[in-house]
């Protein structure tokens, strides 16, 4: 069964590409404030709850115009709606509902495809609700507010959008290349670990304010492993809706990955574990797992400190025996080598098991 194809459609300037690079992880797609910079379908594979499928961004439909350069950008979004699976229908909270989107959502219509009806630019969802139920008038579904800039509410949308994927027929396993979750507070370093073992500098999108990662990331290894980057938990500054979300998005995946063999709890090893890092622990235990911990900024410490705090985050997670903690350093990739130990037991693991 080949993957399936989503294609994100909608009026110039709605945010199309702005959403295809939050999706695909990378600029890929040009974005600007310009109308109609996208004039070509492009493509990206992307990963969402261990679905895979394969991403394409178009040029704006402009239903009515004249104009050389639109009439061939409409052309090639109708393509993409011809091949599409999935159509991401995208539509712009700020510039309200206009004609041209009651045009574009009747050529979807005539598509016979699922259509996820998307607005974009919700960067208050509690102040701007009102604007979006305005978009009920497309009739063409529920509309799902998102802020593709700030990667608000990406998770409902994908969510959707893999609702409407084909179960699997058995002609084709499902990818089954095991995966280690990376899970801990915003700012603990997740990214860094990921370029770290990766050895590139920006693989993994850092910043030194909290809560960069905001969707699951998937990173693959070598062709036969994956490193899934999960949104921080905690005290990232956004509101306790997005938390909410953002809580369940790490449970849902935890809770539901059938090709999951590890988990890396990352804890700043700087500080005392926190309440949430301690939930954290006790559920990822509550799951079946034996989290490894990975002791973090190692490099912000003297190594007279280092056996002092790694006893406190003993204690304070009340670790189970034999519970493995690796300090590590992003910066002089000390640890790096025993991660990579812990990850070359699973690979191992895994073709005993496929013996």
């Amino acid at each position: 069964m080949s993957k399936p194809v989503v294609a994100i459609v909608g009026r110039p300037n709605v945010g199309k590409s702005t959403l295809f690079n939050a999706l695909a992880g990378e600029k890929i797609a040009i974005v600007k404030d310009t109308p109609g910079v996208t004039r070509d379908r492009i493509y990206a594979e992307v990963n969402w709850l261990d679905k895979e499928f394969t991403l394409i961004d178009t040029g704006g439909i402009e239903p009515d115009s004249r104009d050389v350069i639109l009439s061939q950008m409409r052309e090639q979004a109708q393509i993409a709606i011809d091949t599409a699976d999935v159509i991401l229908f995208m539509t712009d909270v700020k510039q309200g509902l206009v004609d041209s989107d009651s045009k574009v959502a009747d050529m979807l219509r005539r598509s016979h495809k699922p259509v996820i009806l998307v607005v974009n630019k919700v960067d208050n969802f509690n102040k701007m609700m009102p604007d979006v139920y305005e978009f009920y008038n497309l009739g063409i579904g529920d509309p799902i507010p998102i802020s593709a800039a700030s990667r608000l509410g990406l998770g409902d949308m994908l969510d959707a959008v893999i609702a409407h994927f084909p179960e699997s027929d058995g002609t084709e396993e499902d990818d089954d290349r095991p995966r280690v979750a990376i899970v801990g507070k915003p700012n603990v370093g997740k990214s860094s670990l990921i370029n770290g073992l990766l050895n590139r500098k920006a693989l993994a999108r850092t910043s030194s304010q909290p809560g960069k990662t905001q969707t699951i990331n998937f990173y693959k290894v070598n062709g036969d492993l994956y490193l899934v980057d999960l949104p921080g938990y905690g005290y990232a500054k956004v509101s306790n809706e997005i938390k909410a979300k953002w809580g369940k998005m790490i449970e849902r995946y935890l809770h539901g990955s059938k090709q999951l063999r590890a988990v890396f709890l990352l804890i700043d090893i700087r500080h005392d574990p926190s309440a949430n890092d301690k939930t954290m622990y006790d559920w990822v235990v509550h799951q079946g797992f034996e989290p490894i911990i990975i002791a973090t900024k190692l490099d912000k410490i003297k190594r007279s400190q280092v056996q002092k705090q790694i006893k406190a985050i003993k204690e304070g997670l009340n670790l189970l025996p034999g519970t493995k903690v690796i300090p590590f350093s992003a910066e002089t990739k000390q640890g790096r080598d025993e991660i990579w130990e812990v990850i070359n037991s699973l690979r191992e693991d895994e073709s005993e098991e496929g013996v």
